[in-house]
């Protein structure tokens, strides 16, 4: 096989080479130039296994064949001529799914006009227009009451319209405001999104080299280096593999692994993910034309037309629409090959499986309290509305038919339904007043601005909610390689011929076989990805790429004044016999290859502690191997291992064992093989700890969150890292443990894990060494799922394997490695660090409280406002018979508390001082005694100025009276200074709001944010305008300067009364109840089954998750009574439930009632089993 490999270069004479692709500009339309069409690529990579490669036999002879027709070299891969990339792109198509259309913004506009209240608002807008041009005949006037007096004096009844009309267009502001910030919030999730993938780059051979390109710039015909974690971005043909395993459950559901290999089963399809070995690959299909492009096309991410279009084969046409339309959707978005990322359809492979069990992931702990929060005031808000309706109607009719003693005429029937108009539209008013839609808006504006931010601390998140639940995090078991430690690894010891030397041995210090032997079973036993490049800059360390162990050892010989490069090109990778990749249970890797004389070789490295165990035989002084006992070995862990792990370094071993031609061994009974080995060396490799790190964990310890080191190494190794980074600090009552003796210790007779038992050992747990990937997804499940602690924990993982996947997943946040972190690692991730250090999860833990804190401030605010707000339409509609805040007014109040104060008091930039308090905790309510303290305190304040103002306010100012005005008489200046105070208090209590901890200094860093200042001016500015301006649309009379500066001093009033409020000490104060406690039986609502929710687009999933249409309508309210008091009659199994719920509840509304019971079962089976969760894609679990 290696040897066709070589030869078919032959076939590519260098001129045609290099004008075949000037040829192919110039030549003819269609796909004549390549010796194989779209669908023939197409119609190959559907048929698996035999009936494929007798396919690839009878069209091509064999994949050699294949690639010529593809006009590609197996070793050298396409030449790097971007019109012959071009041309290959028109032909075969891009490596990208056109994505969905977004929304347009007339399409979001269409949605914010579904909100009920709104609705309301709008029809009794309508209504109140119609009649207000009824004007009934001047002789009748007098007969209906004093309907119209006083409005015909100023000739201003033809003006009763304006009220309406202000309606609807403030209406048409809340609106647009809406549509705006959820057409922003897309188009920033589509920009996260294209981050995301333009993120993943692939390696490719073009000329003869290894480059890594952008997923999206793959093209048919190039050839692609696949290895160990990588999620193939294209489908293919297998050119030459070793060991290759691949995962396919991505698209059929199977969950064994795959064996490929050239001669069995040679072909790999796109979306599916590498789970050992290595190999090279002939690109066949991308984009739309892939396996997994298919399915999209399917689902009907790229649009139905297209499909059909491309079925008929008018391939240049089509594609060139589809480059314009990538372009025209601003470049970025251009989906790229990832099944599992894009933002459509990440299901797929959940659908084929029929949604097989996915382990539900719980609503974040901000929503389930927020949601919770909001249910409860929005029934408030309801039932102080329909008082208020109730009240206003009653005393009218009462008034005006009893006391009065009128009669109902015909002819005035438009008049009191005016009235009645009028009073429903101040009902509705405080309906909009008391309900926050602004929350959900806060929560978005909040973490979309954090996610921004957090891009220039090194972190990119790609779920949003993980941004937020960070912050209540309580532990974090973090990965040693890479995290905690510089990844940069170096060879800094060494036991060779029976001596132990401290640091690299001169070359001369070392028998001259032996030396050969190290190089050889290094650079031949190391794979070929992994290499050490010159440093990018002048004097810099030099640059390793691949895996960074191998790369420590590749130093090593580099260091032994040897080159490894040469012994590869003597055997180049198509030679090596079979290849033993490393994964996680094998721990070690071999490599075989056949020597000269038709027997083989195996050259073997990995732990010492396991590969020790099977060597028979160890090379002495002299370069001859003598006999290795068990004794000796145990002689070798207590000098030279232990030493070597206590100074925290990795101990590698390396060995190798000859086999002859005869019998021919059996490569497949990898335990005979790998056995009898002879030791070469031991080489301890130091694995520098970051520098950042040790204060970075003193900062989260400092932060109540506890940093578990869970490692592959060694103990000892572990324990000496551990140390010098602080995670254990001596004296400290600690364990660190082995994963074996974990799972002794958790593990009861059957072998089951007992929660009891970790629940023993976890809290003490520092370190867990010689861990398998099973060991760190069993801990973090035992800390989740651990009801010792009075709070649940939150866990967050650090991980970059492929093996971390399980563990990623389980984990409230998973955080990968950018850098050396592999496509699976990333995809089971919500956060990936772009940097890959420790210090940017302390940088995640801040933003993330940062969130909360920010949506406590705005709470702290919005429920002032909605207190007095309600209260005073309330008993001013009692009193007075007409509300003191008009409902214009009302509805600018409610932009201003709303909108604006979710923008302002989301985007404060978080402080170190973050990081001086406790994690908050799930069951914390969001509210908490101080803020209730504050929003009554100020609630007081602002009362009593409004219903002094309101009923002896004529009298201070000597102005007339505003109370009892007729139905359309024009605005006094009395209700005008009410309305202004109103306004300029909340501006102030602004600022107030801006610090919820009961700290003195409200103004504290208020010019690190320019967008709170810029609101806060810009608001007084158009309330200037409003007043001096408004008229009569918003029912004000200008005010002279004198009043305006009694209001303005009212309003500072409010910083005062905030320094008075904070100083009653809140433990005083024991009557004050806190709110919005952690999600409890409405949890249970949320349970809403899985199985009806295929529909959902996923992109539509997470644009809404901010938002979740909470208030989308009062008939959601009633539901939810009616489901509350259902499930309060069926007994109560909260317990069960509380713990998982699920994410469709943030979709949808809860309609379907159904009947309690099965939803505990969905909940008792949400948990699947612990492997089974590996497999499953997760970015549907969002």
């Amino acid at each position: 096989m290696g040897d066709m490999a070589n030869s078919s270069v032959e076939f590519y004479p260098k001129k045609q080479r290099g004008s075949g692709a000037g040829g192919v500009g110039g030549g003819e339309g269609g796909h004549g130039e390549f010796g194989a069409t779209l669908e023939e690529l197409r119609a190959l990579m559907e048929l698996r296994g035999a009936e494929a490669l007798q396919k690839i036999q009878e069209s091509y002879g064999d994949t050699e064949g294949l690639c010529r027709r593809l006009k590609t070299s197996p070793t050298d891969g396409l030449s790097d001529n971007p019109t012959d990339l071009e041309k290959r792109g028109q032909v075969f198509g891009q490596n990208f799914i056109p994505p969905k259309k977004p929304k347009t913004f007339l399409q979001l506009v269409w949605e914010a006009l579904q909100d009920v209240t709104l609705i309301i608002l709008e029809i009794a807008a309508i209504i109140s227009l119609g009649l207000s041009f009824y004007q009934p005949p001047a002789e009748e006037s007098e007969a209906c009451g004093n309907v119209s007096a006083g409005a015909e004096d100023e000739g201003e009844a033809e003006a009763g319209w304006i009220e309406g009309a202000a309606i609807l267009l403030s209406v048409l502001c809340v609106v647009l405001v809406t549509a705006f910030n959820d057409w922003s919030k897309e188009k920033q999730f589509r920009g996260l999104q294209s981050r995301i993938e333009q993120e993943q780059r692939f390696a490719v051979v073009r000329n003869g080299t290894v480059i890594q390109i952008p997923v999206a710039e793959m093209v048919v015909g190039d050839v692609a280096q696949v290895k160990y974690g990588d999620l193939l971005p294209a489908d293919g043909i297998l050119i030459q593999g070793n060991d290759l395993k691949i995962d396919e459950s991505s698209l059929t559901g199977e969950s064994d692994h795959v064996r490929k290999s050239v001669d069995k089963d040679p072909m790999l399809l796109s979306g599916t993910h590498v789970m050992e070995g290595s190999g090279k690959m002939v690109v066949t299909a991308v984009g739309v034309n892939s396996q997994t492009g298919i399915i999209f096309t399917l689902l009907g991410a790229g649009e139905a037309e297209e499909e059909k279009k491309d079925k008929k084969g008018k391939q240049d046409g089509t594609l060139e629409n589809n480059q314009n339309k990538a372009k025209k959707q601003d470049e970025a978005v251009a989906m790229e090959m990832q099944p599992l990322k894009s933002a459509e359809g990440g299901e797929v492979e959940e659908k084929e499986k029929k949604k097989a069990n996915v382990p539900k992931k719980e609503k974040s702990v901000l929503q389930g309290k927020l949601t919770k929060l909001a249910v409860q005031i929005g029934k408030a808000g309801l039932v102080m509305s329909a008082i208020t309706v109730i009240i206003l109607v009653l005393y009218f009719v009462i008034e005006t038919f009893v006391v009065q003693g009128r009669s109902w005429l015909t002819e005035c029937t438009p008049v009191y339904v005016q009235y009645f108009v009028k009073f429903f539209i101040i009902g509705v008013t405080v309906l909009v007043v008391a309900v926050p839609e602004g929350l959900p808006l806060a929560v978005t504006i909040s973490l979309a601005y954090s996610v921004k931010k957090m891009m220039k601390d090194n972190n990119l998140v790609r779920h949003l909610d993980a941004c937020e639940t960070m912050g209540n995090a309580t532990a974090i078991c973090s990965d040693k390689t890479g995290t905690l430690t510089t990844n940069r690894m170096t060879v800094v010891q060494a036991y060779v011929g029976d001596q132990h030397f401290h640091e690299i041995p001169d070359p001369d210090q070392i028998n001259s076989n032996t030396l050969e032997l190290i190089v050889s079973a290094i650079a031949i036993n190391c794979a070929y990805t992994s290499k050490i490049m010159p440093a990018d800059k002048e004097g810099g360390l030099p640059k390793q790429v691949g895996n960074k162990t191998e790369c420590a050892l590749l130093g090593f010989v580099l260091d032994l004044k040897r080159d490894y490069a040469t012994v590869r090109e003597q055997i180049p990778e198509e030679k090596l016999y079979k290849v033993y990749t490393f994964n996680s249970v094998r721990k070690s890797m071999s490599t075989v290859i056949q020597l000269p004389d038709g027997s083989f070789r195996v050259y073997s490295k990995g732990a010492s502690e396991i590969l020790l165990k099977k060597c028979s035989t160890i090379i002495a002084a002299g370069g001859e191997p003598r006999p290795f006992r068990p004794r000796d070995r145990d002689e070798m862990v207590k000098k030279v291992i232990e030493p070597m792990a206590c100074d925290g370094l990795r101990t590698i071993c390396i060995a190798y064992r000859d086999l002859p031609a005869e019998p021919h061994p059996d490569w497949d009974n990898e335990a005979d093989i790998i056995t009898n080995l002879t030791c070469i060396t031991v080489v301890g490799i130091e694995d520098p700890v970051r520098p950042e790190v040790p204060e970075a964990i003193r900062k989260c310890q400092r932060a109540g969150i506890t940093v578990r080191m869970v490692t592959g190494d060694n103990i000892n190794t572990a324990r000496a890292i551990a140390a010098k980074c602080g995670i254990i600090q001596p004296g400290d009552d600690f364990i660190c443990m082995e994963g074996k003796d974990f799972n002794r210790r958790i593990r009861n007779e059957k072998g089951e894990v007992e929660q009891e038992r970790i629940d023993k050992i976890w809290p003490k747990l520092r370190v867990l060494a010689r861990s398998s990937p099973t060991d760190k997804h069993t801990l973090v499940k035992g800390i989740i799922d651990s009801t010792i602690v009075e709070q649940r924990q939150v866990v967050a993982v650090t991980g970059d394997g492929t093996n971390d996947g399980p563990a990623l997943k389980k984990a409230d946040v998973g955080f990968a490695m950018g850098i050396a972190g592999t496509d699976v690692a990333k995809e089971a991730s919500d956060i990936i660090l772009t940097d890959d250090n420790f210090s940017s999860i302390v940088k995640a833990v801040m933003w993330g409280r940062n969130v909360y804190d920010s949506i406590s401030k705005f709470l702290q605010f919005q429920l002032t406002v909605n207190v007095v707000a309600v209260i005073v339409a309330f008993t001013g509609a009692c009193i007075t018979q007409d509300s003191p805040l008009k409902a214009v007014q009302m509805l600018w109040v409610n932009l201003i508390m709303d909108t604006f104060a979710s923008l302002a008091l989301a985007t404060e930039p978080p402080t170190e001082a973050l990081l001086l308090r406790k994690p908050y905790g799930r069951n914390n309510p969001l509210i908490s005694r101080t803020m209730m303290k504050n929003i009554l305190g100020h609630g007081v304040y602002q009362l009593i100025i409004i219903f002094t103002l309101l009923f002896v306010g004529e009298k201070i100012f000597n102005i007339d009276s505003g109370r009892n005005a007729p139905l359309h008489s024009p605005p006094s200046e009395h209700y005008t200074i009410i309305f202004n105070t109103f306004v300029l208090m909340q501006l102030f209590n602004e600022i107030n709001a801006r610090k919820i901890h009961g700290e003195r200094n409200v103004f504290d860093g208020i010019f690190g944010n320019p967008i709170f200042c810029g609101i806060v001016l810009g608001t007084f500015a158009v309330q200037i305008v409003i007043v001096q301006f408004g008229g009569k649309p918003f029912s004000c009379a200008p005010l002279n300067v004198e009043q305006w500066l009694w209001c303005l001093f009212v309003g500072v009033g409010e910083l005062l009364w905030g320094q008075v409020i904070a100083t009653v000490p809140t433990s005083h104060l024991k009557c004050l109840k806190e709110a919005g406690h952690g999600p409890d039986v409405d949890e249970i609502l949320d349970e809403d089954l899985a199985e009806d929710e295929e529909e959902i687009d996923l992109a539509e999933r997470e644009l809404r998750r901010g938002q979740i249409l909470w208030f989308r309508g009062l008939n959601r309210i009633q539901t939810q009574m009616e489901v509350v008091s259902t499930f309060k009659r069926s007994g109560s199994f909260q317990g069960a439930v509380r713990r998982r719920s699920s994410i469709l509840s943030q979709l949808h509304d809860v309609t379907n009632i159904s009947t309690p019971t099965h939803v505990v079962l969905s909940t008792a089976n949400a948990t699947g089993a612990p492997g089974s969760e590996f497999l499953r894609s997760v970015n549907g679990t969002t």
